[in-house]
């Protein structure tokens, strides 16, 4: 005998039953989406903060540290050292800085110094000069570091830094012209070794004569004057006017023929 039919009133209150699961089940899945979607823009801002501060420090790593040396270091080198036979080392360094900082406001010597070795980055980044550091008001670049041992001898750096010094010197007697400072650099060609040095605050330095005698140059030079080395000028030569200074009496070297940079040929006029 067959089974009677349900009451009216009981399929209604399975059915309110039914409704109710199923009211909770579609409030349980937009919650869930929700949380989901707020998951979601959640991750999607903290990968945004992730790569702005990722970037942020890049930038300041670039500060200290050339982009090959970065790749390096990303790459799981510990001990950075590398021997260059041929490269072109420039010092630089403000003339009568000692008064002008006794006499100078805190804030006034640092933003003209800031103003001053801002240019003088943007001048290398164009010429393809690395800087290497600034101590007090001293400014060392070299050109020439790239890559491996050049097939031209270094020629690239050497006409890189010479572009990269003029530019300096323009820069410093621009800035003197309105009250600022004037500069003098010394620049040298030879073999040095560069690398990384430190852990927690680590630097990237070059050590050797070259840099030493470069540094000597700098020293023996003239207010807005750029004093090379012979061997120097004459690589210089068929690119830059480069003119015979005589001999000079370098710090712990002795007596250097050594010769002035004068510009680049195509701009210098004839009768200078």
């Amino acid at each position: 005998m067959a089974e009677a039919d349900s009451p009216p009133e009981d399929l209604e209150r399975e059915n309110r039953i039914l409704q109710r699961k199923l009211h909770r089940l579609e409030a349980n899945v937009q919650r869930m989406e929700e949380f989901q979607g707020t998951n979601s823009t959640i991750l999607s801002g903290l990968l945004r903060d992730l790569e702005v501060e990722r970037a942020r420090s890049h930038e300041l790593l670039l500060n200290v540290l050339p982009q090959r040396i970065i790749d390096r270091l990303n790459a799981g080198e510990t001990l950075i050292a590398d021997g260059h036979d041929d490269v072109t080392v420039l010092f630089s360094d403000i003339v009568g800085f000692t008064t002008i900082s006794s006499v100078t406001p805190p804030s006034a010597l640092v933003a003209e110094l800031n103003r001053l070795f801002s240019g003088f980055d943007a001048i290398c980044d164009a010429a393809g000069v690395d800087k290497i550091k600034t101590v007090g008001d001293a400014y060392l670049a070299v050109g020439g570091l790239a890559g491996d041992a050049r097939a031209d001898g270094g020629r690239a750096g050497e006409l890189a830094i010479a572009d990269a010094a003029l530019g300096m010197v323009a820069l410093a007697e621009d800035g003197a012209a309105q009250g600022g400072w004037r500069i003098r650099i010394g620049i040298h060609a030879g073999p040095i070794v560069a690398g990384v040095v430190g852990t927690s605050k680590f630097a990237y330095d070059v050590w050797g004569d070259t840099v030493n005698t470069a540094s000597r140059l700098e020293t023996t030079s003239e207010p807005g004057r750029i004093h090379v080395s012979a061997d120097l000028a004459r690589r210089l030569e068929a690119s830059f006017v480069v003119e015979r200074r005589g001999l000079v009496d370098l710090k712990g070297k002795g007596s250097a023929e050594t010769y002035w940079l004068v510009g680049r040929r195509d701009e210098v006029p004839e009768s200078r």
